[in-house]
């Protein structure tokens, strides 16, 4: 077994060697042949690692020259190149992931065990030798990124206005929407497996508290740029960037907020010690950006439709500025002193959509905590509350006009009564 490790490491070794040699010598070439030389090479690589029937994953040296290339690449075809090759690179060789594992040869009933390749390569080096090393200027600019890094993508980002900016936009542009796709999906794919075994109960808090999306938000650089400042530009662009960033910047906002939630839990538990920091949940970041905001308030949860957080969104604000005021007339005209009528049809608008989008196991975690009552009580009983919540600001104020969003949410909420009842 030694010897043939040895053998397969030393033809991994000559492989690495002998695709490298495609690129080693660009930099003297003119720039079309550089750029034939390095499509060369992502081609070299994927034939080695995705098309070959026993592929096997890059060497790090390799994947830190694919993800060079979509760094620094100045041409569209080497930015797409490298960027769908980085894809599918993860794709087939996930860096955490579950494995099913048997205990005995006689044990039918296999169970998953959270795997962890931490000797794979990242594109993010949070160690506190590298931020030094950033920040004092001498920096490889196809090189792993950094806290100070991932935050001024953001806000690169964030200077894009719409759609069309994008579609007109620079190779520079398009390049960092990319990355910043590819980066997301990175602390995705590395934090959704850790924090879904932590909440089925198969392993400690430590594993979260060791993904790269805590890491990114706990680092000391991240700290001195002030992580808020990057959480408000998230916010800020998500309703103006095109399409595809938009997906990307929910995904970024969305695991921020589970890792929240894990770690709220972590602490009752006892499990987090001070090392883990002190951090402003992004929820009520949120929050406190659409109050203060109010140009974003529509388009944002027109735009951010994750059902669970988004009705999680609407109760907090709710629940923080206005509480229980639409229980009746006085209350309601409280409310709207302190809100306005056009934010509060938002909220219940945006609200009823949400729990109507919910998954149907969300619900009967709601059904099971309120004595098992059953799906269509639950649901009748939500769209009573939403056509009353209605009817008590037409009666607070006389000349509110409900917006098309109220009126077809209030269609809604009578069908759903008619067709349960």
């Amino acid at each position: 077994m030694e010897v043939a490790g040895i053998i397969k490491q030393k033809t991994r070794g000559q492989a690495e060697e002998n695709i490298l040699a495609i690129i080693n010598g660009s930099g003297a070439k003119d720039t079309q042949e550089a750029n034939e030389d390095s499509l060369a090479f992502l081609e070299a690589v994927r034939a080695i690692s995705i098309v070959s029937l026993n592929g096997t994953p890059p060497t790090n040296k390799m994947f830190q020259e694919v993800f060079r290339i979509l760094r620094c690449g100045e041409s569209l075809e080497l930015i797409m190149a490298s960027y769908k090759l980085l894809t599918e690179l993860d794709k087939s060789f996930p860096r955490v992931y579950f494995a099913n594992v048997q205990n005995s040869l006689s044990d039918i009933n296999a169970t998953s065990e959270l795997v962890v390749a931490n000797e794979g390569w990242s594109p993010f080096d949070f160690s506190p030798e590298f931020s030094s090393y950033r920040r004092e200027g001498d920096k490889d600019q196809g090189g792993p990124v950094d806290s100070y890094e991932f935050h001024c993508l953001i806000q690169d980002l964030a200077r894009v206005t719409n759609e069309m900016n994008f579609q007109k936009s620079d190779t520079k542009s398009l390049r960092n929407l990319l990355l910043f796709q590819y980066l997301v999906n990175i602390l995705e794919g590395d934090f959704v497996p850790r924090n879904s075994a932590y909440n089925e109960g198969l392993v400690s808090w430590t594993p979260v508290k060791e993904s790269l999306l805590n890491m990114l938000l706990s680092s000391e650089v991240s700290e001195e740029k002030s992580a808020k400042n990057c959480d408000t530009a998230v916010i800020l662009a998500l309703p103006e960037v095109g399409k595809n960033a938009c997906i990307s910047m929910q995904k970024f906002l969305t695991i921020i907020m589970e890792l929240d939630s894990s770690k709220k839990n972590a602490d009752k538990e006892g499990s987090t010690t001070r090392a883990d920091g002190i951090r402003t949940p992004m929820v009520e970041l949120i929050v406190d950006e659409l109050t203060y905001n109010r140009d974003i308030f529509h388009p944002f949860l027109q735009v951010y439709d994750d059902p669970k957080w988004k009705l999680e969104l609407v109760v907090l604000y709710l629940w923080k500025y206005v509480g229980k005021c639409f229980s009746d007339v006085a209350g309601t005209k409280s409310a709207i002193k302190k809100i306005g009528t056009e934010v509060i049809q938002l909220l219940l608008v945006h609200g009823f959509q949400a729990y109507l989008s919910l998954p149907c196991e969300n619900l009967y975690e709601s059904i099971s905590a309120a004595n098992g009552e059953r799906t269509n009580y639950f649901h009748i009983e939500i769209c009573k509350s939403i056509i009353s919540a209605f009817r008590n600001l037409r009666a607070a104020d006389k000349h509110m006009e409900i917006t098309s969003f109220g009126k077809e949410a209030l269609f809604t909420a009578a069908t759903i009564i008619s067709m349960k009842s």
